[in-house]
Parts: C-alpha cells; sequence; structure tokens
C-alpha cells in the first residue's frame, strides 16, 4: 500500500474508532431514516451530547445525511457497510468460537485427564462388589494387595 492509501485507510479508521460511531451508521443500516431520538434508542447507552457530536463528524465525513424523516446513510455510508457487511457473519462465527474457548477449560477441569468422560470409574478390585470368603486353612497368609493372587503359597520360614 502506497503512503496516500495507507492516510486515507488511517483517516477512516480514527472515524470509525470514534466512541459510538459505527454503532451510530450499523443503527442505519436498514435504510429506514431516523429521528435522533430513534436512533438514540437504536445505539442505545449514547448520550445526547456524543450523539451529536459523532452525527457532526459521520454528515462532515459524508456517510450520514439529514432529512425530512431523521438521519440516514448517504451513499458513501451505505457503500461503506456494504463493505463490511461479512462483519455480521464473522461475528456470529467468532463469538461461537469464543464460546467453546470458554467451555473448554471448564470441561477439561470436570472430566478425569486420563478416562473419557463417558467411562465409568475404574473398580478397586474384581471382588469389590462381595465380601471375601475367610479362610479355612491355618496356614494361609493374608494377602497385602487385593490384586495378589491367593493362591500363594505360605513362605518357608527355615523350620
Amino acid at each position: 500500500m502506497s503512503t496516500k492509501e495507507n492516510a486515507a485507510v488511517s483517516q477512516l479508521l480514527a472515524l470509525l474508532e470514534a466512541r459510538y460511531a459505527m454503532r451510530v451508521l450499523w443503527a442505519l443500516r436498514d435504510g429506514h431514516a431516523q429521528t435522533f431520538r430513534l436512533l438514540q434508542d437504536s445505539v442505545g447507552g449514547i448520550t445526547p451530547n456524543t450523539l451529536n457530536t459523532r452525527i457532526k463528524e459521520l454528515r462532515e465525513a459524508g456517510l450520514v445525511s439529514h432529512g425530512g424523516d431523521g438521519y440516514s446513510l448517504t451513499v458513501s455510508g451505505q457503500d461503506l457497510l456494504k463493505r463490511l457487511s461479512d462483519l455480521q457473519a464473522f461475528a456470529g462465527k467468532w463469538q461461537l468460537g469464543q464460546i467453546k474457548k470458554a467451555a473448554a477449560p471448564a470441561t477439561a477441569a470436570t472430566a478425569p485427564p486420563s478416562l473419557p468422560p463417558s467411562s465409568p470409574p475404574p473398580s478397586p478390585s474384581p471382588s469389590s462388589s462381595s465380601p471375601p470368603a475367610p479362610s479355612s486353612s491355618p496356614t494361609a497368609t493374608p494377602s497385602s494387595s487385593p490384586s495378589a493372587p491367593s493362591s500363594t503359597p505360605p513362605l518357608d520360614t527355615g523350620n
């Protein structure tokens, strides 16, 4: 881009970056003229002084005009919003991505990292549902591990 083109883009962005400027243009996008009060309601949260300032700047820039019915976009303002029309589609996709991104840490915090969320938790031992049978042999040694085989012979103590 040339220096002249950069200057034009910078100048337009400076105008559009002003507080509520894009919202004023967006409120007029449907092509229907709006009175000052209706435009203030459409933008929402804007003070009358700020709206007056934005309308003045946008009129001087040739993007908004005032007629008998109220404020509306000029041909240049319509052209600008037409070029920005993909913004709505992009915003919808972007918002879904933000929601998914915000939900991902919450999901990771509630599910164990080694198990998928649909898997049941592992049981401590295969015989956990019924109590172990008492041993009838006085020489059998109890196992210290629930997973150790029960047929382990007694240790020879050397006697």
